[in-house]
């Protein structure tokens, strides 16, 4: 081999191995290159992740740790937030008859000498009924609460087929006080009847249950309004009682109550009784608080004008009827003088004069036409006269009979008369400034400033004069009115109403309080009308909750009333 052969044979080989590292060097690129690419996937994956859980409400869910220290339901309290309704860790008592593996023979003494030691621990049981179960071999709860230290008890007897879960419990440390406003939690944990039902999947949200839901409620003034139902109730031998307070510039409940009530930590046969809601869910004529209402139609349409005109006073005769007030007032009234003295022929004279349309559009202004606007699940439909009110049924309407609607219907219908005439919907939640709504506006301001001369003229002069509290310049409307059954109205049996304001000067909150079928006792003057049993209970309840809510008693201030005082005998 020469020395040209053997020069070309290394230069050859010598390429080949440079082309072999290149061809790694390449291989070796490409793959830091894949390893690259897929790390930066990754990433984007990582980072697209995370900017997901920064903008989506959903996507922020609690790690195990945070999920177990999360309270098992959110908790509901008042305006001021004070606690209504909260939930914790608890036991219940269970029956496994597997527990041991032989299903035949679960318990190591028998049914009836376990039993009794329950019946120890828990003195309320049926100690035959849980002898029964525990030898029928059916595996069930035998308690859903259980104490801590009934729990101790329970292990102390020793059968394995006791077993003690720990489950959530739902507790009302108030007691029964709101309870038709919460409702309560059913054995499922399932929110019923009131703002547990509606804002069951609000409280069950792991995201949201932190944070406690603040209802529109004042503790202090539901407390106060119960007790002077409860007061009113007992004194007249009343079947029930109902009311309300609210804000008549946000619409939002301050208190609400239906008597009798119910536990919500103990729901039992007579609690399940009293779970109805007259407040939103029952509807009553509520007769003659509707007088104020069929005079601010009449007078925003500009039917009434002159409030020293005289209307007939005599009983109106139509179409086979006869329409007459419960006593004689004259044979002639004027506008202050019909509501002072409550005159259904006056009244309906004046809605004869304003017409059936006119009369029908306002009350569909006020929303009494659909149930009530209120968050709570229980409410009422209105018996509704229809889309053609005949002259007849026009008349009676303006009294309050032949329509009937809830109390907080009623509720509401003042809060737009006297805030000015904006009507606006009732509300279970505490609302921001920001967050009131606009509402509708029903009557004029100039109306509005009218009715609230003339409602505080019916407690200075008037039926109302028993819920003038001294100070709050408190106006508002009695209500009497006999309750339908078979063949006609029933006599003995009345629904008396009382509907306020205060302080009628700058009205900034309406009371309802309404007694179902009231006897004449000695506490009412052995009367039945709203004049002796429901206004005095708006007269002792807003001075205790005036204060409460900013408005303290003022006798050097009142509406001004000095150019209809003359036409009201008596009231120079």
């Amino acid at each position: 081999m020469n020395a040209l052969t053997v020069s070309t044979a290394i230069s050859s080989g010598r390429v080949h191995l440079v082309s072999i590292r290149q061809a790694s060097l390449d291989t070796a690129r490409l793959r830091v290159l894949w390893v690259a690419v897929i790390f930066a996937v990754v990433a984007a994956i990582a980072v697209l992740r995370i900017g997901y859980f920064g903008v989506s409400d959903r996507a922020i869910r609690a790690t195990s740790l945070e999920e177990a220290l999360l309270p098992p339901r959110g908790e509901l309290t008042d305006r001021n937030g004070v606690p209504l309704a909260r939930a914790f860790p608890a036991y219940a008592l269970w029956y496994n008859p597997k527990a041991m593996g032989d299903p035949s023979d679960p318990l190591v003494r028998s049914p009836e000498a376990v039993a009794a030691e329950l019946k120890a621990i828990f003195p309320d049981i049926d100690q035959d009924e849980i002898a029964s179960k525990l030898a029928s071999g059916r595996g069930g709860y035998i308690r859903r609460r259980v104490l801590p230290e009934e729990a101790n008890r329970v292990q102390d007897i020793g059968e394995l087929a006791l077993e003690l879960p720990r489950e959530s419990e739902r507790h009302y440390p108030q007691g029964q006080m709101a309870a038709h406003i919460l409702g309560f939690v059913d054995a499922e944990g399932k929110g019923k009847v009131g703002m547990e039902q509606v804002l069951d999947e609000r409280l069950n949200d792991p995201v949201m249950r932190n944070q406690p839901v603040a209802l529109s409620i004042d503790m202090r003034v539901q407390g106060a309004l119960e007790d002077e139902l409860g007061r009113g109730m007992l004194a007249t031998n009343a079947k029930g009682a109902a009311g309300i307070v609210l804000d008549v510039d946000t619409g939002e409940v301050l208190a609400l109550a239906s008597l009798p009530e119910f536990d919500p930590n103990k729901i039992d046969a007579e609690g399940a009784g009293n779970m109805f809601n007259r407040v939103t869910n029952q509807v009553y004529e509520l007769g003659s608080t509707f007088k104020p209402i069929t005079i601010a139609a009449a007078i925003d349409a500009g039917t009434v004008r002159d409030f020293g005109k005289r209307y007939n006073a005599n009983p109106v005769e139509i179409g086979g009827f006869t329409i007459k007030d419960s006593h004689a007032m004259g044979s002639s009234l004027n506008v202050p003088e019909t509501l002072i003295h409550s005159s259904n022929t006056t009244t309906a004279r004046i809605a004869d004069e304003l017409g059936a349309e006119k009369m029908r559009r306002t009350m569909m202004d006020l929303g009494m036409n659909e149930r009530p606007h209120i968050e709570l699940p229980a409410r009422g439909f209105p018996i509704w006269p229809g889309d053609k009110w005949p002259r007849l049924r026009n008349m009676t309407v303006s009294y309050g009979h032949g329509i009937a609607v809830t109390p907080l219907h009623l509720a509401s219908a003042y809060a737009a008369m006297v805030n000015g005439g904006v009507w606006r919907p009732a509300t279970m939640h505490k609302l921001e400034p920001h967050q009131v709504p606009k509402g509708r506006r029903v009557f004029k301001a100039s109306t509005s400033s009218r009715m609230r001369q003339l409602l505080r003229m019916i407690a200075l002069y008037g039926t109302g004069r028993n819920a003038d509290a001294p100070g709050f310049r408190v106006g508002g409307k009695t209500g009497s009115a006999e309750k339908p059954g078979a063949g006609g109205y029933k006599k003995t049996s009345l629904v008396s109403t009382f509907a306020a304001a205060f302080p009628m000067d700058r009205p900034r909150y309406v009371v309802i309080a309404m007694l179902d079928e009231p006897k004449g006792t000695t506490a009412s003057s052995f009367q039945r009308t709203a004049a002796w049993n429901a206004a005095p209970i708006v007269g002792k309840l807003v001075p205790r909750i005036g204060p409460l809510l900013g408005v303290m008693p003022d006798n050097t201030r009142d509406v001004d009333i000095s150019d209809l005082r003359p036409l009201v005998p008596g009231g120079h």
